[in-house]
């Protein structure tokens, strides 16, 4: 995952050049047409692809708190301006309304899953915190299953294995690289949380929490 998160990036970072010979082609006079929205959704999007997998580490959230919440403000931030600049970008987006209105569900469902899980915070509700920004990052994600779709799909279409155009495939891929990402987090952080009276079951469901997001960053 973080591997992945990076090399992304550094894909990304290029469109912060602001070089239309790095655009995607098809959407290469939108985005010389609207460059400060671009950049608000690239440089927000970077920033919490980058540091998202950290928030996963155990040994920061448990020995270094506050360094946690200062990467926690920075990603939440990040998309803030990703999910601002996405929303901008929709109505544009190659394929038509119905790719924007996929691209618009991410950036609205990036920003509310996001404002969510800050809520949950203030509030002291740790455990459902964590469910919540798990699914904020699912969807911070979608930049890496985006394009990995959109790598599959070159080449199946070069192999001549499949007959799709691109355009109708991308429309797919607008839908394709966010929903399956946020099920499978939802289905993965259920709302399990105990009554407010069982202390004792509250903690314990956190302790249980903190295992199962230290075993998915051994896994990486």
């Amino acid at each position: 995952m973080t591997v992945l998160s990076l090399f992304i990036v550094s894909v990304a970072a290029k469109y912060l050049t602001f070089d239309p010979a790095v655009y995607f082609e098809q959407q290469r006079e939108i985005y010389v047409e609207r460059v400060l929205a671009l950049g608000l959704h690239i440089s927000g999007a970077i920033v919490a692809l980058a540091i998202g997998p950290l928030q996963f580490v155990g040994a920061i959230r448990r020995r270094l708190p506050r360094l946690h919440r200062a990467i926690g403000v920075l990603y939440l931030l990040g998309c803030l301006a990703g999910g601002i600049g996405g929303l901008l970008l929709a109505p544009t987006a190659h394929g038509g309304p119905i790719a924007g209105l996929g691209f618009a569900g991410l950036a609205v469902s990036w920003l509310v899953t996001g404002a969510i899980g800050l809520r949950m915070i203030f509030t002291g509700r740790v455990a459902d915190h964590r469910r919540w920004m798990i699914r904020s990052f699912a969807l911070t994600f979608s930049a890496v299953t985006l394009r990995l779709m959109l790598l599959v799909y070159g080449g199946l279409a070069s192999a001549e294995l499949i007959t799709l155009d691109f355009t109708t495939a991308y429309v797919a891929i607008a839908w394709l690289c966010w929903v399956p990402n946020l099920l499978i987090a939802i289905h993965f952080t259920p709302a399990r949380v105990p009554h407010a009276s069982s202390t004792g079951r509250r903690r314990e469901f956190g302790r249980d929490l903190d295992r199962d997001l230290d075993g998915a960053a051994g896994e990486r």
